[in-house]
């Protein structure tokens, strides 16, 4: 499975947010620059976060973006459905009926079984684990 780039963006978006979340609110430029990320589709990306509820903005000079929420009560599992959609391997883990040999196919279960493991992954980890593990090492949790 590969993420999209508009999943990756986005994750490193709202993570940049995340990191400045006791601060003022972030400027598209500012966060497109640390992200190497152009502002247009920046704009697209927080207007999808900005529906979900994840993002919202502050007008004024001095204004930008920032978490609706705070990190802590975020699940990388909200935002990545928000940004890629549902978690799907395969075309029959959805819908059974997509393949005749969905009822007894091996391989079928182990999509499915990988679909349940990245969704506990994402469910797991919250914006401000991300945050604090960032924090400490530049290496854990690269999106």
């Amino acid at each position: 499975m590969k993420l999209s780039t508009r999943t990756r963006y986005g994750m490193r978006a709202i993570i940049e947010l995340a990191q400045h979340e006791d601060k003022r609110p972030l400027q598209l430029k500012v966060i497109a620059e640390r992200q190497d990320i152009s502002i247009k589709y920046l704009e697209q990306l927080m207007s999808l976060l900005r529906s979900a509820g994840f993002v919202r903005s502050v007008r004024g000079s001095k204004g930008g973006y920032i978490l609706a929420r705070p990190a802590d009560q975020i699940k990388l599992s909200e935002i990545f459905r928000c940004l890629e959609g549902a978690v799907t391997t395969a075309e029959c883990t959805e819908d059974e009926s997509y393949c005749a040999r969905s009822a007894d196919c091996a391989a079928r279960d182990v999509w499915k079984r990988v679909e349940t493991a990245i969704q506990e992954v994402l469910g797991s980890i919250r914006l401000s684990d991300v945050v604090q593990r960032s924090s400490r090492s530049t290496t854990e949790y690269q999106i």
